[in-house]
């Protein structure tokens, strides 16, 4: 049987490589929300020794995706709606000041400047663009973390960067249907162009109403994936 490790590039150690397997298990939903399992369960199925595997578990639950149960092992954390709009709004407030600032030349004298990566990844022909939803999944998550820190302001970036985790889970859900693609292409370009051209108002509308409409594709996906998987299981 082939190590779940073989698929990975250069791990640093044995519970690196044990929590980079176990976290795209939880963010693919094999392992879904509510699902229990053991140390010994997951050891024996990526082929190590419970050690890094028990540390790989405890870094997962500081950030948010386990519960360690006593007697019961572990518990892939049920998903909480409200939790996860409270970081979507969460979201919306803190890159809506980074474009806002982005938009103000006293702040921010050469906005081209600092989004020049974004604007070459995003302001592109429709032939150039990627249709791999994994690695669109993880360019929009650049693209609204790179749009804060741009603003310049570290401390927003910092916590922006920590909601943004804890959204992870379901936001690269929203890449697994190719016109939330296309759209993501559209949306970001349109934000893109109104920074560019100062014009703050527009900028903030089209940001605000990308975010709402990202947020209620990815709920519905969500359920979905959720039913699936439960139903899956039982069968």
């Amino acid at each position: 049987m082939e190590s779940a490790f073989a698929a990975i590039d250069m791990p640093r150690t044995l519970a690196d490589t044990a929590y980079g397997a176990l976290k795209r298990d939880i963010l693919d939903f094999r392992l879904a929300p509510g699902d229990r399992f053991t140390e010994t369960e997951i050891a024996d199925r990526l082929q190590v020794s419970r050690t890094p595997v028990r540390e790989a578990l405890f870094r997962l639950e500081r950030e948010g995706y386990l519960e360690v149960r006593q007697r019961n092992g572990w518990l892939v954390k049920p998903l909480d709606f409200n939790t996860l709009d409270h970081f979507y709004d969460l979201r919306s407030v803190l890159e809506t000041a980074a474009v806002n600032a982005l938009c103000t030349p006293a702040q921010i004298p050469d906005p081209l400047r600092a989004l020049q990566s974004l604007a070459d990844t995003w302001l592109v022909d429709a032939s150039e663009r990627s249709s791999d939803g994994e690695w669109l999944a993880d360019l929009d998550e650049r693209f609204h973390i790179e749009l804060v820190a741009a603003a310049g302001n570290p401390e927003i970036s910092r916590v922006h960067r920590a909601a943004t985790e804890r959204i992870r889970i379901v936001r690269r859900l929203d890449f697994t249907l190719p016109d939330r693609i296309d759209h993501t292409y559209e949306e970001h370009g349109a934000i893109l162009r109104a920074v560019l051209a100062r014009d703050g108002a527009l900028a903030t509308q089209l940001l605000q109403a990308h975010i709402r409409d990202s947020q209620n594709a990815v709920r519905k996906i969500t359920l979905h994936r959720l039913y699936s998987s439960r139903h899956a299981k039982a069968a």
